[in-house]
């Protein structure tokens, strides 16, 4: 028991849990090793059985297999041979238009032209028997292999259709160039054909010379390849003949009329009048049932064993696809399968049992691993890692102290920001009394700084070499200033008179001033502000600080010409104004710090501007973030609330 105490928990649920698995395992484990062998034996005749069915419908499904492999084989063929039509007759349209180009250029006659058009085409050969022809609208041969000059307007194929006539009509509707498609069953006389054959042609109608083109074909020559699928069904044979049913058994078909198509020894011979040792004609029985089963005694002569055989019909063929075996070899594999299935029992119940051990022990693992990891986050913030919390990953005890744990850690952050922030009060009031001196003495000798300035600036004339340094006295000075100024709006930022203030109105003429300022001259000011917003409980001059210094700032980040868009929003119960330029971006190193106090980017910037901007929509309960991706542009989006009112009292 004291052992028990200093165990791991993980440890503690195998050495419980284990015990109560394992025992009841290899009992039923011995009883099912006893009963396996006796249900082995009454399923394994049943089970043959099955595989012979299986065999027979696998072997039918390999010659379906084959015969439809075949047939889209074919198809294929066929599709190929259009699309080798239709580049044919359209490289005798490319043929027949470079000829006309040499006439039109009067380099040779059109008599000429049409001679080395005609002994081009002829030796064109499509297929076997195939050939280009072409032929003028009244059904006269201009180029063919054997009928040169004939006018064949009133020719008919197999079906007493005038197929010249429809074809010179077709083409001659259709736009110059464009193919078409005619099918008939024809039979070519002067070439020594005597049976009509499904011929294919392309054709097109080419102006210049009034002929029609036409590629012309058999489509039997398209895709006929016996050779090739002879030779197929030879390997497919081979395979059946190779597969053993059983130690002896074996696969093989025949046809309706009792001839062997497929047969290990007896090939081609046919055996619809054999008889078993019964007397009883099996294979006449076979043919005339075309699918089932049949038992029948064969051997010699005292040797004759039963055999079963599973037979299927195979319709494409006619043929008859059997499978059979000896019944005496079921009984020896059931033999075989009770010592094995007493081995494989106790094989299963020994691996059953590991993967029991591994399923205990990764079940004490997923309830002892989030405790641990409870533990590392609890230590990790007592060091003051306040961010850390726990993964909650379920609903159960664990997933509520979890829970409960990160509200603790959460509130105990709160806490923390809040004295943060009452610090920062602290100091931002000890930054107005400050900001509020210095300016006093700040302010006093900078305005005798810039009296000065301007007195001598208006004594001397700009081709003085001191007029330059007066200059940049005054304009430094004047930024002393500003810098005084910004310093002390960030330190004493007034509050906010709130009044119902329509922010479209607003923008419009917010957006109208900045267009005409000289930074702005670059930027194109798109605005897209949609109708019907509630008026908002704001600030507007504070508001239009904030707007006008967003701009400008996208202005700065414009080089050469670029676009900015103004959009207002509404989003639930609150307003989004949304600043879109097409700038230059900004690194995400320097986006995290763009609202700290006095970090710039600009050379001569103060970097309070977008402080107060946010100061000022913080003061309003608002909310200003910014999104940017270098070399793509900025967007600032500020949300405001409908009613500021009630957040200010």
């Amino acid at each position: 028991m004291k052992l028990m105490k200093n165990l791991r928990l993980r440890w503690k649920m195998l050495v419980v849990v284990l015990p109560l698995v394992l025992i009841p395992l290899i009992v039923v484990g011995g009883i099912v090793s006893y009963t396996s062998v006796d249900l082995a034996r009454q399923g394994i005749n049943k089970a043959s059985m099955d595989d012979l069915e299986h065999m027979a419908a696998f072997t039918r499904h390999l010659l379906e297999s084959h015969h439809q492999q075949f047939q889209v084989y074919q198809q294929e063929r066929k599709d190929d041979f259009i699309t080798d039509l239709k580049t044919l007759a359209k490289i005798a349209e490319n043929m027949v238009a470079a000829e006309q180009r040499l006439v039109e250029n009067g380099e040779i006659t059109l008599k000429v032209a049409q001679q080395r058009v005609r002994k081009q085409l002829k030796q064109v050969n499509i297929g076997e028997t195939g050939y280009l022809y072409a032929l003028t609208s009244d059904g006269t041969l201009q180029v063919h292999v054997a009928r040169e000059q004939e006018n064949i307007i009133d020719e008919q194929d197999g079906n007493g259709r005038f197929f010249i006539r429809q074809m010179v009509e077709t083409a001659k509707a259709t736009e110059p160039g464009e193919l078409n498609l005619i099918r008939y069953p024809w039979r070519n006389e002067a070439l020594g054909d005597t049976l009509f054959r499904e011929k294919l042609a392309a054709y097109l109608y080419f102006p210049q010379w009034d002929w029609v083109i036409a590629a012309a074909g058999y489509i039997s020559e398209s895709y006929t390849d016996m050779m090739f699928e002879q030779q197929a069904l030879n390997d497919l044979k081979e395979k059946i003949k190779q597969k053993k049913v059983g130690q002896t058994g074996y696969i093989f078909c025949m046809n309706s009329k009792g001839t062997f198509t497929i047969h290990p020894q007896d090939e081609g011979q046919n055996f619809i009048d054999i008889r078993d040792r019964s007397g009883h004609e099996f294979i006449r029985e076979m043919c005339e049932n075309k699918q089932g089963w049949i038992r029948y005694p064969w051997g010699d002569e005292g040797t004759a064993r039963m055999k079963i055989v599973r037979y299927e019909y195979f319709e494409p063929w006619d043929w008859i696809v059997a499978v059979g075996c000896y019944e005496d070899e079921f009984y020896e594999a059931a033999n075989t399968i009770s010592w094995n299935s007493a081995k494989l029992t106790l094989a299963v119940t020994l691996i059953t049992s590991l993967i029991c051990v591994l399923l205990v022990s990764y079940t004490s693992k997923v309830f002892t691993d989030p405790i641990r990891e409870m533990i590392r986050v609890i230590r990790r913030v007592k060091k003051g890692h306040l961010d850390e919390q726990m993964a909650i990953d379920s609903n159960d005890e664990l997933g509520e102290l979890a829970h409960t744990f990160n509200r603790m850690t959460e509130i105990i952050t709160q806490n923390q920001e809040m004295q943060a922030s009452l610090a920062q009060h602290g100091k931002m009031a000890s930054l107005g009394v400050l900001s509020s001196g210095v300016a006093h003495e700040i302010n006093n000798p900078l305005g005798v700084i810039l009296g000065y300035a301007g007195y001598i600036e208006n004594k001397i004339g700009e081709e003085d070499p001191n007029y330059h340094y007066i200059h940049e006295i005054k304009r430094e000075s004047k930024r002393c200033r500003k810098i005084v100024q910004d310093l002390l709006s960030y330190a004493r930022t007034p509050q906010s008179v709130l009044e119902k203030t329509d922010i479209n109105a607003l923008l419009n003429q917010i957006v109208d001033f900045a267009a005409n300022h000289t930074d702005m001259h670059h930027v194109t000011i798109v605005k897209n502000l949609s109708p019907g917003l509630p008026e908002l409980n704001i600030d507007g001059d504070q508001m239009r600080q904030v707007a006008i210094n967003l701009i400008l700032n996208a202005g700065g980040a414009i080089k050469d010409h670029g676009r900015l868009e103004v959009e207002t929003k509404r989003d639930n119960e609150d307003v989004l104004i949304i600043f879109r330029d097409s700038g230059v971006g900004i690194e995400q190193e320097i986006l995290e710090r763009i609202f700290e106090p006095f970090f710039t980017t600009k050379a001569k910037g103060t970097g309070l501007g977008l402080a107060i901007s946010k100061q000022i929509i913080e003061q309003h309960h608002g909310s200003i973030n910014m999104t940017s991706t270098p070399g793509v542009g900025t967007t600032v989006t500020v949300r405001l609330p409908q009613d500021s009112e009630e957040y200010l009292l």
